[in-house]
């Protein structure tokens, strides 16, 4: 699907053509140009050739029915996930990929695994929320309203900028997904660039830190990004940004047994968090064949322990392990099921 070419198509028409386009694909969800019968049937058969809506996916729902992941076929046979999870109070997030694969070779992401093939088009992103929403309006009957989008999927954002960016103007279009920009949320392995261009950009996008590690000796061994952009150069960038925008910066920080989970991890995270909008985001990992998640009771006295001295801290509720949620593990399982089929 190319969205670029529905307004190559509709540009000799009236500006309300467009609209009325827009609408069909963003709100009513249509994945065939036949459905959209207040345009012209000529005008339908040239969207079909120039613009279909089909999306090659397979959808995996896990055991809870909260969490639905996508494994995406594109046009090129390369394939990408999206991940939606549904939250207690009729709201759903979708975690979205910006690449396919990953450059960065973080040691305990699947993702990494994969290698790096390609930047996603904003098509390729929309078309991960257009998925979703269709999942939601056919599976749900629209019972739970897509709310937040999230780029935590595969990939490196900031090192697909712009595209990420096109696309991040549709979601909050009016005559696109309509989510609001703070609904919105970027997550970067800690990209400086990036995050000093974002801290320009008039969206009040919510921006992420993947930090996972107290110390640059740790950061680096878990991050090889990370010996290019070491601990204060990303931290002045964070700070850099806040003093522009005001906002709020999440740091995640997912717990691997015995790796970056004792108290003495704590006390050193504290000593780089201590400050007024940084606010600290525990994942529990998902567990892959090299590390193994952090025990709950190791969880709860890691978060305590970071409370007690003033960081302001939350806990991701754990996803879909079941349909193998985490980004990159279920398009690992199928290149490693592909590998040994052509045995």
């Amino acid at each position: 699907m190319i969205l670029e070419n529905i307004e190559k198509v509709l540009k000799q028409e009236s500006a309300y053509r467009l609209k009325q386009a827009q609408r069909a694909v963003f709100y009513e969800l249509i994945d065939s140009w036949d459905e959209a019968t207040n345009l012209s049937l000529a005008l339908r058969e040239q969207l079909k050739k120039e613009c279909p809506l089909k999306i090659k996916s397979k959808i995996f729902v896990s055991k809870d029915k909260n969490t639905a992941k996508a494994l995406i076929n594109l046009e090129d046979g390369l394939q990408i996930e999206t991940v939606l999870m549904l939250h207690n109070d009729k709201r759903a997030t979708v975690c979205v990929s910006s690449q396919v694969g990953c450059p960065l070779g973080c040691v305990f992401c699947a993702t990494g695994q994969l290698g790096f093939k390609r930047n996603l088009t904003p098509s390729e992103i929309i078309e991960q929320i257009l998925v979703m929403k269709r999942y939601l309006k056919n599976e749900l009957k629209e019972k739970i309203k897509l709310t937040n989008v999230v780029f935590m999927g595969m990939g490196e954002p900031f090192l697909n900028y712009e595209n990420v960016w096109k696309a991040i103007q549709i979601i909050n279009d009016k005559d696109g997904f309509n989510i609001g920009a703070r609904k919105i949320s970027i997550s970067t392995a800690g990209i400086v660039e990036g995050i000093r261009k974002m801290a320009k950009e008039k969206l009040q996008v919510n921006l992420s830190i993947s930090l996972h590690a107290p110390t640059d000796e740790l950061r680096q061994k878990l991050m090889p990004i990370a010996k290019r952009y070491p601990l204060k150069n990303l931290l002045k960038a964070v700070d850099n940004y806040i003093l522009q925008t005001s906002r709020k910066v999440m740091f995640e920080y997912v717990m691997l047994k015995g790796i970056n989970d004792s108290m003495e991890n704590a006390e050193q995270l504290c000593k780089i968090m201590n400050k007024p909008l940084y606010m600290v985001n525990l994942i529990a990992y998902n567990q892959t064949d090299k590390f193994k998640p952090s025990d709950p009771k190791t969880i709860k006295l890691f978060k305590d322990y970071l409370e007690k001295r003033g960081i302001f801290t939350t806990q991701r509720y754990e996803f879909g392990q079941d349909i193998w949620a985490a980004c990159g593990q279920l398009a690992f399982r199928e290149k490693m099921s592909r590998k040994i089929k052509n045995r």
